[in-house]
């Protein structure tokens, strides 16, 4: 069955609530509401399909746009790669010009909608930042705490508390300090034992590789509504974090880094080829900083992750 080639667009107005379109019940998916796009054209680049399609459905020039994320998703009737693009920016008031529904929805309130299931990636790229701060190892609560604070206050939207050195009491009282400063604000993704997730219920829970390995088999273990998150550094991890239904994942280290110097770094090219096999949102980890953030984009990442690259240097 061929693969038909679709360019969508995550579209945010000025306030930051993207735009969603519901399907007429003779399309296919018909009723279920969608990220207003349509079929490239063979030969056709995808910006050009993406542009040509939002002023032919809504009415729109866009000026701002730029990959966000690549599907890959099996119907049993049909076989679609959606090619879909973050658009920051466009001409004109959008209207449904064929005659279909619209809505502008915080990103929180996505869920509330009913997608077709190859949308599921779209919704968390769409709701996810495009970076993600990994807190520094061998710094004291106090520190750590203030560089938090900082660091939010500056923007930061998703934050890991990563203290591997820690003892676990102390882990736990400065994540309760952490949940605090962040609520509101940023999303919080703490690591350590899942039996400490009902103690946690604001935060997301980043996994290690080695729980990864342990529990993809068991599938999910908490609700949708909670972000899961692992890291990955091989396409089998990659394998393993579909199989559980994580949100996201980070995929390192790209190049060599201070932190895990004897890591073998998969460099760009074959980042590249392990995300265009991966469906979910990737933050890309490893000796990068923000300027590789629109790198990352044009591979198909989500963007960057880091330590030392998006700590506060006041807080080092």
């Amino acid at each position: 069955m061929k693969r038909v080639h679709v360019a969508a667009a995550v579209i945010y107005d000025a306030v930051g609530r993207i735009l969603i379109a519901r399907r007429s019940a003779g399309q296919h998916q018909g009723g279920l509401w969608e990220f207003p796009g349509g079929k490239v054209e063979d030969g056709e680049a995808v910006r050009d399909a993406l542009v040509r399609e939002l002023n032919e459905e809504l009415g729109i020039q866009a000026r701002q746009a730029r990959p966000l994320i690549q599907i890959r998703h099996d119907y049993p009737d049909k076989h679609v790669l959606l090619d879909v693009w973050s658009v920051s920016a466009f001409d004109g008031e959008p209207h449904g010009a064929e005659g279909q529904p619209l809505a502008w929805v915080e990103p929180r309130d996505l869920e509330r909608y009913e997608f077709p299931a190859a949308n599921q990636s779209i919704i968390a790229a769409a709701r996810l930042p495009d970076t993600y701060l990994i807190t520094p190892d061998g710094l004291e609560p106090g520190a750590l705490l203030q560089g938090v604070r900082t660091a939010v206050a500056g923007g930061a939207r998703l934050v890991q508390l990563r203290a591997p050195n820690m003892f676990d009491a102390q882990y736990r009282d400065l994540a309760v300090d952490i949940q605090g400063l962040c609520a509101g604000k940023a999303q919080l993704m703490l690591k350590g034992p899942l039996e400490w997730l009902g103690d946690f219920p604001a935060a997301g829970w980043h996994l290690s590789a080695e729980q990864l390995r342990k529990y993809a088999a068991r599938g999910r273990p908490f609700p949708v509504e909670r972000w899961l998150a692992a890291s990955c550094h091989s396409a089998e991890e990659l394998e393993l974090a579909i199989q559980l239904g994580v949100d996201f994942v980070t995929l390192s280290p790209v190049l060599p880094t201070q932190t895990h110097p004897d890591a073998q770094p998969l460099g760009w090219d074959a980042a590249t080829e392990l995300l265009r096999h991966f469906n979910k949102p990737a933050f890309l980890l490893g000796g990068l900083g923000p300027q590789d953030v629109a790198n990352a984009w044009q591979i198909g990442a989500q963007g960057v992750a880091g330590i030392r690259a998006f700590w506060p240097t006041e807080a080092a």
